[in-house]
């Protein structure tokens, strides 16, 4: 699913109004109609309420004039509260406004926090309509407006969100200071960045899209580069498998990973590249725990390289050079420690090796300090593939720094340092260098156990292995990852989910593709 921007939502509204001549009023009223079909269908237990709409002086408060003016017409108890003064609002909003004066409807102005708590203490809302700010709000919210979205998720009525939760960048899904916990919210014409990024996607509730009449005859094409990932943007990506190949058609990884005490991470990630439909995997692992790798192993094959004290030294170059001939991709860095020698062999293989390449866990840290190595690099198929806390320690920013703006810092890091970076977390974030993003939607709660992300690593390398390039790699291994957490959950629940639960479900996540439908 295609996802836009704010400017690119003005745009389209522009192309409509201004070259299509359509009466952006008449394109409100719309807005307004289609979402209360919406609140009717969602809050019909609620009837006649009572309900309030908030609204703000813009075109969002416009549609939520509409709201109260149709609902109030259908029977529903609505007291609309305008966080603003009558004379600021104009335009198509102040042409909406003026006909629910003329019919005599509820309306207070609310000029201070006080006044709005009264409106609240003398008749509690069952249901509240946020049409307080729309999706081109990108400044920190403050006075009136953050007082009534704060008492808006203080209420225990159920919330309703006109376009996008108010707070919430339409453009990333940054939260301007704070926004609102809706239930429901209707957007109109298609999705918008912030409905899909965290944290203004877990701020969305239920996401519905609806049409309000604007023509897609004639549209502009818009420059926007950001899909969300679902079942058929993933179906796209399925590298091509011939029914007469063999194993050695279908690519050969090197896995680099392990050390004492970490063997299970290495494991992890040859056995979902074995899953990932890759024809050969090849762990190569420290001498030390070269042994136990043998037992854990069964698909996949190991080779013991040269280490000190049970982590890979710079010995081991001249066997992983030889080691790296006839491969297609490299997996580095499930268990793999964090040593001097290891900061020198990272920093060769980036810098050295042909081959595409998919970065995880110590090997992510293991740049940290020597990130520049990135630029030297003789190709642009390399993945990184860290979690908050470890992009924190490649930039600097803090963690929390990194959540509340998970969007455009990892569309930055990937254009600045020439790489993909597929930043983990909820609707995880996969940016390439030239500024395509994917936001994958699947996947849960279950994944927030240790070894998912090894799983993830062996299940990118491998399709790397298969020839597909580095942007595709990431989306595709992301969103198979997901869905086989969901498999998981729907035979046994997300509770006491373990990585090794991820490995059979990944090919049948990948058949789901396949097949165009959901394997039962």
């Amino acid at each position: 699913m295609r996802l836009c921007s704010a400017s690119e939502m003005m745009e389209i509204d522009r192309q409509a109004i201004v070259g299509r001549g359509i009466p952006g009023v008449l394109l409100m009223e719309n807005a307004g109609r289609a979402c209360c079909q919406q609140f009717i269908q969602k809050f019909s237990r609620s009837f006649p309420g009572p309900v309030f709409v908030l609204a703000g002086k813009g075109n969002n408060g416009g549609d939520g004039y509409v709201m109260g003016r149709v609902l109030s017409d259908l029977g529903w108890q609505v007291r609309t509260l305008v966080l603003a003064d009558e004379g600021t609002i104009t335009g198509d909003a102040g042409v909406m406004l003026k006909i629910m004066r003329k019919l005599g409807l509820a309306i207070s102005f609310v000029s201070n926090s006080e006044q709005l708590k009264q409106e609240f203490s003398e008749t509690p809302p069952q249901v509240i309509i946020d049409a307080i700010f729309g999706t081109g709000l990108n400044s920190e919210v403050r006075g009136l407006q953050a007082a009534a979205i704060g008492m808006i998720n203080d209420s225990s009525a159920a919330v309703f969100s006109v376009d996008i939760p108010s707070g919430v960048d339409g453009s990333n899904g940054r939260v301007c200071g704070l926004a609102v916990q809706a239930d429901l919210t209707v957007t109109f014409d298609q999705a918008k960045i912030g409905h899909a990024s965290q944290p203004g996607a877990g701020c969305a509730g239920q996401l519905e899209v609806v049409d309000i009449g604007i023509p897609r005859i004639g549209r502009q094409e818009l420059p926007s580069q950001v899909q969300l990932l679902d079942m058929i943007s993933a179906r796209t990506l399925l590298p091509e498998r011939s029914a007469v190949g063999h194993k050695g058609k279908f690519g050969h990884l090197l896995v680099l990973a392990g050390s004492p005490g970490k063997t299970g991470a290495a494991a992890l990630a040859g056995n979902a590249a074995a899953r990932s439909g890759c024809g050969l995997v090849t762990v190569g692992t420290p001498a030390a725990v070269h042994d136990i790798m043998e037992v854990k192993l069964t698909e996949a094959m190991s080779y013991p390289l040269a280490d000190r004290d049970g982590s890979l030294s710079i010995d081991s170059l001249a066997s992983l050079n030889q080691l790296l001939v006839d491969r297609e991709a490299l997996a580095i860095g499930p268990g793999l420690g964090v040593t001097d020698d290891l900061a020198v062999i990272i920093n060769k293989l980036v810098t050295s090796s042909q081959l595409p390449l998919v970065i995880d866990a110590d090997g992510i840290n293991l740049l940290a300090g020597q990130i520049d190595c990135l630029q030297a690099a003789q190709h642009r198929n390399i993945i990184l593939t860290p979690h908050p806390g470890e992009l924190a320690r490649l930039t600097g920013l803090t963690v929390g720094e990194i959540e509340a703006d998970r969007f455009e810092i990892a569309k930055q890091f990937a254009s600045q340092h020439a790489v993909v970076l597929l930043l983990k977390g909820s609707r995880t974030v996969i940016a390439a260098p030239d500024g395509r993003v994917n936001i994958n939607s699947s996947g849960n709660d279950g994944l927030s156990s240790g070894g998912s992300g090894d799983v993830l690593t062996g299940l990118i390398g491998g399709l790397l292995a298969q020839g597909l390039d580095a942007f595709s790699a990431a989306s595709l291994g992301a969103w198979l990852h997901g869905r086989a957490a969901e498999l998981v959950a729907e035979l046994n629940g997300t509770a006491g989910m373990t990585a090794s639960d991820l490995l059979p479900q990944l090919p049948v996540a990948r058949q789901e593709l396949v097949k165009g439908a959901r394997v039962c």
